[in-house]
């Protein structure tokens, strides 16, 4: 099956998981609930959670344990585009073609719909896995969902990317932004889906290399998408690293190099799960897929 379709339909099977798991939108706390929904289900690639239940299907688990993960970790990545596009940080006014969660509803209600999103991910976790025959396992997976979206993930990322405006940095301080920043939720999403699916200390390995090289050139290509891309195809405003003053791989090395260095990336991903199962042909093609976004 063309990769497309594929993914398509992995896509669309994601978007009908999280209309089960969305909270009602009901009670004194209504309005809250609109908004965390309202993020949700703006559409998106929806890789996060893709490649939690790829993770878990690769290494000869079943899927559906991995299932609240998946969803967690979509509620995550919204709950981060939602605080990335305040006025207090990036300051943007549409997120996948739709207004930006607080446009909507006010800067406070974007505030508390993020934060209610974080929470809810791991209620939804920590529910789905308290009454398992192997509660240690899903605690694990817990584990790496929060340590990739913390202080030694994400937020962290986001902190040096924060601080590092206005200012020229050192590759190796964009590295660990985008490592962290994006990168290390694709790593824990993938190390959550595999801890759930049984894998091996060596199938852990060669899915977190993977993850970690996808992750940083899902990045690259964005930054690379900010200057040359169509806000039209890709649903939000472009320039806007230039505008805040944000190093990118671009500003450092320019778009030649950096398309480079996205490329050899995507080939050192692709020979990282090459001996991990006989059917990884969808994790090569989603890496193919990344580097091939439209610039």
């Amino acid at each position: 099956m063309e990769f497309k379709i594929l993914l398509k339909e992995k896509i669309d099977y994601i978007e009908e998981l999280l209309r089960l798991y969305m909270p009602k939108e009901e009670g004194y706390q209504k309005t809250v609930i609109e908004a965390m929904n309202y993020s949700l289900n703006a559409g998106g690639k929806r890789l996060r959670p893709i490649l939690a239940l790829e993770a878990c299907r690769v290494v000869g688990g079943n899927e559906k344990d991995a299932i609240p993960f998946a969803i967690a970790i979509e509620m995550i990545h919204t709950y981060s585009l939602i605080h990335d596009d305040l006025p207090a940080l990036d300051n943007d006014d549409f997120r996948r073609g739709k207004p930006s969660n607080h446009k909507v509803y006010g800067e406070a209600m974007g505030i508390l719909a993020g934060d209610a999103l974080l929470n809810y991910a791991f209620e939804v976790m920590l529910s789905n896995s308290v009454d398992k025959e192997d509660p240690g396992k899903y605690l694990k997976a817990i584990n790496e969902v929060a340590k990739g979206s913390g202080i030694y993930g994400m937020i962290g990322g986001q902190v040096v990317d924060v601080e590092s405006e206005n200012q020229q940095i050192p590759k190796e301080k964009l590295d660990y932004i985008h490592m962290n920043k994006t990168a290390a939720m694709i790593v824990g999403a993938m190390r959550a889906g595999a801890i759930v699916g049984g894998a091996n200390s060596e199938q852990l390995e060669d899915i977190t290399n993977y993850a970690k090289n996808i992750g940083l050139s899902f990045q690259i290509v964005d930054d690379i998408l900010d200057i040359v891309g169509d806000e039209k195809k890709l649903g939000k405003k472009v320039g806007s690293d230039i505008e805040n003053n944000k190093s990118t791989y671009p500003s450092i090395l320019g778009l030649d190099k950096s398309k480079e260095i996205a490329l050899c990336l995507i080939n050192e991903a692709k020979d990282n799960i090459s001996k991990l199962s006989e059917d990884v042909a969808f994790l090569n093609g989603l890496a193919d897929y990344i580097i091939a976004r439209e610039y």
